[in-house]
Order: structure tokens, then sequence, then C-alpha cells
């Protein structure tokens, strides 16, 4: 009666010997798949190795000071505007005749330049440091501010009534805001997801060291880019996803996903880049390394980068999906492979829609000043689009959009056979009842899987018990509501 199907199934029997069988054989093929390609990526690893030797490029930092020229900091004091020629004046840190602390100028005639005078945070007498007119005009400078400037005074002939600047702005000192909103980053992640939010965090500082020592010095070397590329991302998704997960079999079937969708990407990366002829031109960072060596090649790199672009939301996608399956499966174990793979796949369509809009979004949020460039120039929507301002953001968007709409139904479809090979469930009391993959489709499945995978194993389990348990009020609006109401005749004297 009503609509709590209750299977007489013993979850708390020990497991057959063909259970055991098919168990043991699902993680055989897990190993079987995963312990090579794992050992093939470390061999590959270590084959294409950097050296770290800097041979043969040439390149001139602008961080590097000539001899008797320094890197300073330290704190504004005052902002004056005055004539550009006026930069002999006293280190005072009060404003000359004819200006005030609101930085107007009094004084007529020649070109206008914004001084900082600064107090040098290794003390010392306060010095007059001239601002970039890109940075006076975009964003200013502010009393209180920490700044990095260059230190010309001790060079012969800076001070010499040559009226060049002694101290020029480099950059602002960036550094208690960054750590204080690093510092919130970790204590949110750690205090939600706890232990296992540490260990991701770990995680990262590992693919960090993965990128910095392997990936970039390997461009630098003129290492093949889309092998370098495979190589360095499979290992940081392999440390990634069982570092934060654990060794289990939906993280190996989430990993499986994972290196399908990273082969996708990287096919199409490599397609795109030479079809629609990527080459970084205009770009002023690509003629820079252009310029360093020869063995750097620009689309390499581009190469390169649309394969790594995608993988924290690659990663995010098919552990998603193969932790969906395994508590779908739980709730429901009775439930066919064909309407698990349906009931999982509910979930991925949702989450598709939503990474798609992920991923646009933050390229566009990236290339928001080259965006008003194109848009200023008034040019057609389908040459803006495919000009070289753009092209390289827009095959970004696509190929790492295609690559995890492909991994979705892959990941979906490994987790439904893994999951149903192993026969995995969790502990249930006596004679408590389970639900069909019909029956939690009526409670809503995106809402449902929400629940039952941001709950802990017990929690799953009492979940799926109280979605249909004899004697527990209906779920308001469900199709066993609205049974209930049609045998009391809508009556609500509660007679059954």
């Amino acid at each position: 009666m009503g609509h709590g199907h209750s299977h007489g199934h013993s979850d708390n029997s020990e497991p057959t010997p063909q259970a055991l069988a098919s168990r043991k054989r699902a993680n055989w093929i897990l190993a079987a798949i995963l312990v090579p390609v794992g050992v093939l990526t470390l061999v590959a690893m270590m084959v294409m190795w950097p050296s770290g030797s800097r041979e043969g490029i040439t390149f001139s930092s602008p961080y590097q000071a000539a001899p008797g020229v320094t890197f300073d900091t330290g704190r504004i004091q005052s902002v004056v505007v005055e004539s550009c020629t006026q930069t002999n004046q006293s280190n005072t840190g009060q404003p000359t005749t004819g200006q005030n602390n609101t930085g107007q100028s009094n004084q007529s005639g020649g070109s206008q330049c914004t001084f900082a005078f600064t107090e040098p945070d290794k003390g010392g007498d306060v010095v007059k440091v001239v601002i970039n007119p890109d940075v006076a005009m975009s964003h200013g400078v502010d009393v209180g501010d920490s700044i990095r400037y260059l230190n010309l005074s001790a060079v012969q002939g800076a001070n010499a009534g040559s009226g060049a600047p002694a101290y020029v702005f480099v950059d602002f000192v960036r550094s208690i805001p960054i750590a204080l909103l690093a510092v919130l980053y970790a204590a949110v992640v750690i205090a939600v997801a706890r232990w296992r939010g540490f260990r991701a965090l770990l995680g990262l500082v590992g693919a960090y060291f993965v990128l910095v020592s392997f990936i970039l010095p390997g461009l630098v070397e003129g290492k093949p880019p889309l092998l370098l590329a495979l190589v360095g991302s499979t290992v940081i998704m392999i440390g990634v996803l069982y570092f934060a997960h654990g060794f289990s079999a939906r993280t190996s079937t989430a990993l499986l996903g994972t290196i399908f969708g990273l082969s996708i990407t990287a096919l199409l990366a490599a397609w795109a880049t030479d079809a629609a002829n990527l080459a970084g031109v205009g770009n002023h960072d690509a003629s820079t390394l252009v310029n360093m060596s020869p063995q750097i090649s620009i689309s390499g790199i581009i190469l390169c980068g649309l394969i790594i672009s995608g993988l924290g939301v690659l990663n995010d996608v098919t552990i998603t999906q193969s932790s969906a399956v395994w508590e779908l499966y739980e709730l429901a174990p009775d439930t066919t492979a064909r309407k698990l793979f349906s009931s999982a796949m509910r979930i991925g369509r949702d989450h598709i829609a939503s990474t798609v809009y992920t991923i646009a979004f933050a390229y566009a949020g990236a290339a928001l000043p080259i965006l008003i460039i194109v848009m200023l120039y008034d040019r057609p929507l389908a040459e803006a689009l495919t000009s070289a301002e753009l092209s390289e953001e827009v095959i970004r968007t696509l190929v790492g959009s295609i690559g995890l709409v492909l991994a979705i139904p892959v990941t979906t479809l490994i987790a439904v056979l893994v999951v149903k090979a192993t026969g995995m469930k969790r502990p249930a009391a006596a004679g408590a009842p389970t639900v069909t993959a019909d029956e939690l489709k009526d409670t809503g499945s995106l809402a449902a899987a929400a629940a039952v995978v941001s709950s802990g194993p017990q929690e799953n389990h009492d979940a799926g018990a109280r979605l249909d348990a004899p004697g527990r009020p209906a779920r308001p609006g469900s199709r066993r509501a609205q049974r209930e109401a049609e045998r009391r005749g809508d009556t609500g004297d509660g007679a059954s």
C-alpha cells in the first residue's frame, strides 16, 4: 500500500562468495588501469624533468638594479601634484609652495606630475617619489599606502640638477592584504570541510610545486608542450584526488573520468592551437618571451595553458559525479544500472549547465580590459570574437567546456559499472525500508543527491530510510502525500 516499497534483502548478512568475487574483480580492473597509467606518468615525468639550466636565455629583469641603485619600501605621508621639472624640492614631507595636500596644483603651465612624500621603512628622511602617470590616472595613491620605489639617489648625477627624479614609483606593497585573505581562505576551508579541506590545501601546495618545478621550466627549455601538460596535469590530479579524498573505488572512478576529460581537452587544444593559428600576436608578455630564447614556443605555451586552465573544474565535476552515483546507489541499492545512470545524469546535466557558466564568466572576468577595448573599437561581434585579442579566451572556454561535458557521462558510466560490480552497501538497520530510483526521482534528483552527498555515512543511510519510512509524515507535495490524500478522500481525517 502507498508508495513505500520495502525490499526484503538482508543488508546485515555477509556478502556471498559471488559478491566478494565481483567486488575483487572490479577493484582489480581499476588497479589494472590506473597503476600502469600512474607508473607511465611518473616515468615520463622523470625523463622530461627539466635541468634548470638557463643557458641561451637572455633577459633583463626589471627587478634587477644597477650598482648603487636599490629597491626600497615606505609609507606615503602626503601627495601633491606639481610641475614635473620640480623634482629636486625639499624632502621634508611637506608640499612646496603652490601645492596643497589634496594634490591640486596652483601653478599654471608645464606638465604636471604626481609626487608622494614617503617615509622609508628602513628609516631616514622623507623622500619625494614620482608616481607613474598611468598609476596616477587609473588608481592613484593615497596617504598611508605602502609602496615600493627605485632609489637612484646614490647614482652619480641622479640629483645633480639634471631634472631626473631620484625616487621612482615601482609598485604597491600588497603583502598584508594578500596574507590576510590567504589566512581567511584557509580558515574558512578548514572550518567547513575540516580535515578534508586541510588535505585539499596541502594538495594545492603540491600542485603548485609540480607547476613551478616541472611544467614552467620544461616550457622554458622547449620540452614538448602537449606531453608536458598531460604528464604534469595527470600527476597533479593523482596527487590532489587521492590526497584530498582518500584511496577508494569512487576516487579511482573520478580519476579515470578526469584522465579521460584531460585527454579530450588535450586533443582539442592541440588541434585548435594549430587550426586557429594561436601565436600570441599582440601580447606584450609573449613578445618578451620570444625575445628571451629561440627555444620558447608561444604556441606551445598557449597549448599548455589551454589544458591546465580546465583542471580545477574538471576535477570538480568528476568527483561530484562519482560521489553522486555512490550515494544514489546506497539510497536505492536495488536500482538497475540503467536507472542509476539516468538518475545520476540528471544531476550531471544540472552540473554541466552551471560549470559552463562558471568557465565562461571566469575567463570573461579575466579579460575585461580586452573586452572593453574591443567594444570601443566598435567591431562586428563575429570579427571581435575571432580577433587576436579574444580568440585565445574563446577557444579556451570552448575547449575546456567540451572536455568537462564529455567527462561527465563517461565518469557516470564508469561509476555505475564499478558500484554495481562491487556491490558496496552500507549496513542498514533490520527491516529498514529502501527506496528505488523512481521514488528518489519524486523527491527531486538534484536536491536529494546534494543532500546525501553533503552528509556523512550514517546520515546518508538515515536520510534514505526517512524518505519513505512507514509511520513518518509524507513529504508535502510528494507522490506519497497525494496518494494518501486520495485514500482519505481529501477529508483530512487521517483514515487509511
